[in-house]
């Protein structure tokens, strides 16, 4: 390890979770130089969906290498980009009855984000952003600025202007309706509020802690937001591309963003990332704005693979049903360990263990990695285990992965009573 800490900059964060060298990984196993297995279920932050080196995926793409396919084309037209809007809109966005012009923007999710941000400004002619509590939307300056974490913000080098957080839903509390105060401030004349371009959210807030917005919260605000001709961002970055169980995790709420984010696993394990926007809000001057990396042919061959995944409902009903397990088996170990106060939230395949002791879940982690399992956090202060594993895992892999960290509890749970006894006896 000794080059990445010399070399590499100290900004560096998962190796310094996950201290190997990992040379392979194959669907949902990584195998490091010494030749030790790890279960994953960190996959990528929700990027490998379909797993590492997807056999179908990595087939479309070599053989679209050996074809002298276009790898970089900026925004020209190539039978890459074809194939995959089409299969985009005959498989995803004709089946849901959504119509969407797609623009591709840049190679990560913060690039769809800004892009989001400026058009909604551009076209309401208004600067005001609403974003949420525990929200986050990416680390460049406008994505930062709607990102809610103070860990990554700072007065000194931010842009915290025209951005106004309000409480997400059950952040008061599930007897506290948080739309009545968004309501309030819209109406009243003196509460500082600059009426929104738009507002944008996580349905399932991943990064934040897995804070899940109920359907009726989603479809009041829908409601308030074209009451007051706001436009509604949905960042489907991370809880997009079906994992919550549908392709869009704002499916199940019954609602039409007029602007949807998508990044992650929409590339299949490339870098890709994308905006879909109501036909009339594609208000852009031909070039207005560009990207050298916003056409990735490659990623397109690889998506519009991957795609073939949603053609049928066997994966979104296969997702549901591990969902399922995860829910069940999470819930006992809540149960098992009655004094941790533990909570488990999610919906589809993510989920997460809040573990309220301060420190709890990093040493949680941490086990969990020594016994042959990849599991990061989430939460404003890493509360919270995120169960995030590929939607393809069988469920054998899955339950064994689960035992590690139910084991990895047990385990810190005993060495806590055995030092407390230690300490007694002296």
């Amino acid at each position: 390890m000794r080059i990445f800490e010399k070399v590499e900059s100290r900004v560096r964060g998962y190796v310094r979770s996950f201290p190997v060298i990992f040379k392979s990984a194959k669907g949902s196993v990584m195998v490091d130089e010494m030749d030790r297995e790890y279960i994953d279920f960190f996959a990528g932050a929700g990027t490998l969906n379909y797993g590492h080196n997807n056999e179908a995926i990595s087939r479309a793409m070599i053989d679209y290498l050996k074809s002298d396919g276009v790898l970089h084309g900026l925004d020209m037209a190539t039978i890459a980009k074809q194939r995959f809007m089409q299969k985009f809109c005959d498989t995803i966005l004709g089946p849901r009855n959504l119509e969407y012009k797609i623009q591709f923007t840049g190679p990560t999710g913060t690039n769809a984000v800004e892009t989001a941000i400026k058009l909604a400004r551009m076209v309401k002619k208004r600067s005001n952003i609403v974003a949420f509590t525990n929200g986050y939307h990416g680390l460049t300056m406008g994505a930062l600025a709607v990102t809610g974490n103070n860990f990554y913000r700072d007065e000194a080098y931010i842009s915290r202007s025209n951005v106004s957080f309000l409480p997400y839903d059950g952040y008061l509390g599930p007897e506290f309706n948080t739309l009545d105060l968004f309501r309030k401030l819209l109406t009243d004349n003196s509460s500082g509020l600059d009426l929104p371009a738009a507002v944008i959210l996580e349905t399932i807030q991943a990064e934040g802690g897995v804070n899940i917005a109920s359907s009726a919260w989603l479809r009041e605000l829908a409601q308030l937001c074209h009451e007051f001709d706001i436009l509604l961002i949905v960042d489907d970055i991370q809880v997009g591309n079906g994992r919550s169980g549908d392709f869009f995790s704002f499916e199940e709420a019954g609602i039409k963003p007029d602007i949807v984010t998508l990044s992650k696993a929409i590339g299949a394990g490339l870098p890709l990332a994308l905006l879909l926007m109501r036909p009339d809000l594609d208000q852009w001057k031909p070039g207005e704005h560009t990207g050298t990396f916003r056409g990735n042919n490659l990623a397109f061959v690889a998506s519009r693979e991957a795609l073939q995944y949603w053609d049928t409902n066997e994966l979104s009903e296969a997702v549901k049903y591990k969902g399922a397990v995860m829910e069940k088996e999470l819930a006992a170990i809540v149960a098992r360990y009655p004094e941790l106060n533990a909570a488990v939230r999610g919906r589809g395949m993510i989920w997460g263990l809040e573990l309220p002791e301060r420190g709890l879940a990093s040493q949680v982690s941490e086990t969990c990695f020594e016994n042959g399992l990849v599991i990061e956090l989430a939460g404003a202060d890493d509360q919270v285990v995120k169960f995030l594993p590929a939607l393809t895992i069988d469920e054998e892999t899955l339950l064994k992965g689960i035992g590690i960290v139910d084991r990895a509890i047990a385990a810190i749970l005993a060495a806590k009573r055995e030092k407390l006894t230690a300490e007694y006896v002296l």
